[in-house]
């Protein structure tokens, strides 16, 4: 254990310094401006992502960044379940969880369309497919293995989207004021569009708390999408061949059902008031803290070597998914 602690200490301490670098930015900006124009979730990333191009990341500090880029994400998202409360995704009921679905399942099949028109080989036009459509790098890793991808297919998807991912949560809350969206829309556009879950939490807690309590909501809902979407494209593979098995944990991740289980306790008012606002202050800290090491596992430079027909794709399918999500949201006539 202690060896284990050791190994992890230098990563978790810079990911630390970068968070704290990001939150004296931010009241830096409050201080001049008068308000935060990039939250300190942003910023974290953006930090991350200039030092990681700037500077090789230190061989001690990986294996504790990636800790803080999964597993410390994963309990700041499961955290995040107790302040939210279910009642914005009940009130739409079965027609709001049905159209996530069937946009999940419409943006597949679009992007994985424009893929092979740019002559993409099939395996990265599914993992381009999958990525953006569902939940990114994770989608990514659980669809690769299914259909036998190349691992440099595997790992040029999963550093573009990493770096798009990033251009997206900067620029999605500058056309939440184009559009005109209210916070129960603009959550919803931001769940279904941004490809992670930790990318949904930076774009959608700098316009309200509705917006990103339902944008997770949305968000998790899609992520639970890559079991059906796997066993699909295990009985659809062209060659019939074998393939490995996923765990279980890897389709239902644990922080998704703590995330719900701690969302129902919090909406039947099981969860002790006390408890509430330190699980969301925590949740906050911790989620700064895995954006921070998600932008340390970014190099911006992966995009020159992407290649265009992989850009074009990955661009056009984004915006795609953008009209997509945005139909969703007129069909359903949400407000």
């Amino acid at each position: 254990m202690n060896n284990t602690i050791l190994r992890l200490l230098p990563g978790l301490v810079l990911s630390t310094v970068v968070t704290g670098a990001a939150v004296l930015l931010e009241r830096g900006e409050t201080a001049l401006f008068g308000r935060a124009w990039l939250e300190s979730l942003v910023l974290a990333i953006l930090l991350g992502s200039l030092v990681r191009t700037v500077a090789p990341i230190p061989a001690a500090c990986e294996a504790g960044v990636r800790f803080t880029a999964k597993f410390v994400l994963e309990l700041a998202v499961m955290l995040l379940g107790a302040s939210v409360s279910a009642g914005a995704i009940v009130a739409h009921g079965l027609p709001l969880l049905g159209g996530i679905a069937l946009a999940v399942v419409l943006a597949i099949g679009f992007s994985y369309a424009v893929g092979r028109l740019l002559q993409l080989p099939h395996e990265m036009a599914v993992l381009v497919a999958c990525g953006n459509s569902i939940c990114g790098n994770s989608a990514i890793a659980a669809v690769a293995p299914v259909i036998d991808a190349d691992g440099k297919d595997v790992a040029s998807s999963i550093a573009f989207t990493a770096v798009l991912g990033v251009v997206v949560v900067l620029v999605l809350p500058l056309l939440d004021r184009v559009l005109a969206l209210t916070p129960l829309q603009y959550g919803i556009f931001a769940g279904m569009t941004v490809y992670a879950v930790p990318q949904v939490l930076a774009a959608a807690a700098p316009v309200s708390l509705a917006s990103l309590q339902i944008g997770t909501l949305v968000k998790l809902v899609r992520v639970l999408m890559l079991g059906p979407v796997v066993l699909g494209l295990s009985v659809c593979r062209r060659d019939g061949g074998r393939h490995r098995a996923l765990p279980i944990a890897q389709l239902v991740p644990w922080f998704i059902v703590g995330f719900l289980a701690l969302m129902t306790l919090r909406s039947v008012g099981a969860l002790p008031a006390a408890l509430l606002e330190p699980a969301h202050a925590a949740s906050g800290w911790l989620t700064s803290m895995s954006m921070a090491a998600l932008g340390l596992g970014v190099d911006a430079r992966a995009v020159l070597r992407a290649g265009a027909k992989v850009t074009t794709t990955v661009v056009v399918s984004l915006v795609g998914l953008g009209l997509i999500s945005w139909g969703l949201i007129a069909v359903l006539g949400i407000r």
